[in-house]
């Protein structure tokens, strides 16, 4: 059966794959060059690089990916950038999600599936650097195809202008596929990342979109595209700015607390983490977000 779809999908999951160089490249230089502030003198952190695989009901090839970790840096505690491509057909309960909430019809006459993206969480070593989260994906199924991502910023100590920085650049990114996208992807993103039990949103925010399909494929690639790029700028120039600060055990208790926010939310609301589990990708590489401690009061 020829895939009409194939050079989008071989576009998609190699640009998801140069992203994850980069920002791996990146964060890697952030290691190397941290030489003052608090743990300057520790070694530092390098990305261990692991390959995933999705397990399939009849143990057919059903796809994989990359999880790259880093534990125990200088100014990263725990950050994952993890990029996979998996496809195959989904479950029952998976169908009647798609049906569901998307409007997809005919799932059940054809359940096939196939879906890309890259997901990245930073858990950081100081606690007035901001934690992040940032993914893009592409998702496609005979019957509909479409784009999702975008990223957040979660600093457990809040300074206005870093956070009016990261939204500023995410603006600057947005702002040529028209001036409406950032406030709506913004107002998306507020609403997607509360966490209800809690009242109160799990960090500053960000930009967020779902099940993005205009009809025109290249044009909302592009901004999928842009969407990544934001990340690099927006984040980095914030995790130079604090990492040398000094931090007291209220900081650091601080910020463990707001880390069991970021938990409860993965564990209880992140679709991307039930779709991963439910689809049967590899668990480690599906709950890399979670952080490496955190405490509850």
């Amino acid at each position: 059966m020829t895939d009409s779809f194939a050079s989008e999908k071989s576009r998609a999951s190699d640009w998801f794959r140069s992203l994850r160089d980069d920002i791996v490249a990146a964060f890697e230089a952030l290691e190397q060059d941290h030489t003052s502030g608090p743990l300057a003198d520790a070694a530092p952190g390098a990305f261990d690089v692991t390959e995933t695989q999705r397990s399939s009901d009849d143990g057919s090839d059903a796809g994989g990916g990359l999880m790259s970790v880093m534990r125990g840096g200088r100014v990263f505690e725990k950050v994952g950038v993890n990029i996979s491509t998996v496809y195959g057909t989904l479950g029952e309960r998976a169908q009647m999600a798609m049906a569901a909430r998307k409007g997809i019809p005919g799932m059940k006459d054809d359940p096939r599936f196939w879906a890309s993206g890259i997901s990245l969480v930073a858990h950081m070593q100081n606690p007035h650097a901001p934690a992040v989260h940032m993914n893009t994906r592409m998702f496609w199924t005979p019957h509909a195809w479409w784009f999702g991502g975008g990223s957040d910023l979660n600093p457990c100590i809040e300074y206005a202008d870093d956070t009016a920085h990261f939204h500023g650049t995410q603006k600057t990114h947005l702002d040529p596929h028209g001036s409406d996208f950032y406030p709506r992807l913004k107002a998306w993103a507020d609403e997607y990342f509360f966490i209800p039990h809690r009242k109160r949103a799990r960090g500053v925010g960000g930009i967020f979109m779902d099940d993005h399909c205009t009809g025109d494929w290249e044009t909302d690639f592009k901004l999928t595209q842009d969407i990544g790029r934001a990340f690099l700028p927006a984040y980095v120039p914030l995790v130079r700015k604090r990492r040398t600060q000094a931090w007291s055990d209220a900081d650091k208790d601080a910020q463990l607390v707001h880390r069991g926010l970021y938990a409860e939310y993965n564990l209880v609301y992140d679709r991307g983490t039930k779709f991963g589990l439910e689809t049967g990708h590899d668990a480690n590489a599906v709950l890399m977000s979670l952080p490496p401690l955190a405490k509850w009061v």
